[in-house]
């Protein structure tokens, strides 16, 4: 269960879309934005949200038809970073500094965002857990078949049905188990990501399934100029670590990338005190440096 937030609020993004926002923690603690992948919400983020909160201000956002921001008519990358930028313009001081952790889609905002006026008055450091800048289809390996159109073909396919989850089923586990999580993940974890995912309406998982198999945001690594942090799980079917290392190798300030072994995809559920702990480490380099600065 997802925390109880201190504040809530609606950021309203370039387009009118009305963003679901929440803050945890003190309003004076150092700040740390995250954003959650596709067919997520802010609930993904709930052990780091209980971890970091004491001493953080951390700020959780829905993107775009997930959890409680309704759904839009307009998914592009675009509009990631044009949400993305409303939250940080809603939630921080002009010219205050944050980290920003994005799983997945978010850390996919992240990039698209890179360039942006608002990262980069207010990104101090950044977190990218489990995401990919280009390729995805072609690269995942959900379909267990060598590397080919066939493949290619099939994960389209499975990743942008338009069939309906259904109720979390003692098969629907071992499916998302498969095909998100590592093959250690306990079953309360497992029934954890199973149920926030069964919950991402239909429409909007397919939707954003389209935009991420056409996803092209490698000209974006080169604009995400703070200081980067990699992390990816070596069992990750999703975005395998060659996803992980690429960005690395293109990101002009990269920390190193941390592969974690025998993870899957789901890393901020499967392994919550080290991303807390690598989001903690980002904070206390970065974030008191730019404050002295």
């Amino acid at each position: 269960m997802n925390p109880a937030a201190v504040r809530e609020l609606t950021a309203v993004s370039a387009d009118g879309a009305r963003l679901h926002v929440e803050v945890h923690g003190p309003e004076d603690a150092p700040p740390v934005v995250l954003a959650h992948g596709w067919t997520c919400s802010t609930a993904f983020w709930a052990a780091q949200i209980r971890d970091l909160r004491a001493d953080h201000r951390v700020i959780a956002y829905d993107q775009r038809g997930h959890g409680r921001t309704p759904a839009s008519p307009v998914c592009s990358t675009d509009a990631l970073a044009d949400d993305l930028e409303a939250v940080l313009e809603a939630t921080l001081a002009p010219g205050e500094k944050a980290v920003i952790a994005g799983h997945s889609m978010g850390g996919m905002t992240v990039l698209a965002a890179a360039a942006r006026p608002k990262v980069r008055e207010h990104a101090a450091a950044v977190l990218l857990c489990s995401t990919g800048a280009s390729r995805l289809v072609a690269e995942s390996t959900v379909v267990p078949l060598r590397p080919g159109r066939l493949r290619t073909w099939l994960t389209r396919h499975v990743l942008g049905s338009r069939a309906p989850l259904g109720p979390v089923t003692p098969v629907a586990l071992r499916i998302l188990k498969y095909a998100t999580m590592g093959a250690g993940s306990a079953p309360h974890l497992v029934e954890t990501c199973a149920r926030i995912v069964h919950a991402c309406p239909r429409r909007v998982r397919h939707a954003w399934s389209q935009v991420l198999s056409l996803l092209d945001l490698d000209h974006a690594v080169r604009d995400l100029t703070v200081p980067t942090a990699v992390l990816v799980g070596t069992a990750d079917r999703l975005t395998p670590p060659v996803h992980a290392h690429r960005i690395a190798a293109a990101l002009p300030r990269c920390l190193g990338v941390t592969e974690l072994p025998g993870l899957g995809h789901m890393t901020p559920v499967e392994a919550p005190g080290l991303v807390s702990g690598r989001i903690r480490e980002l904070v206390s380099t970065y974030t008191q440096l730019k404050e002295g600065a």
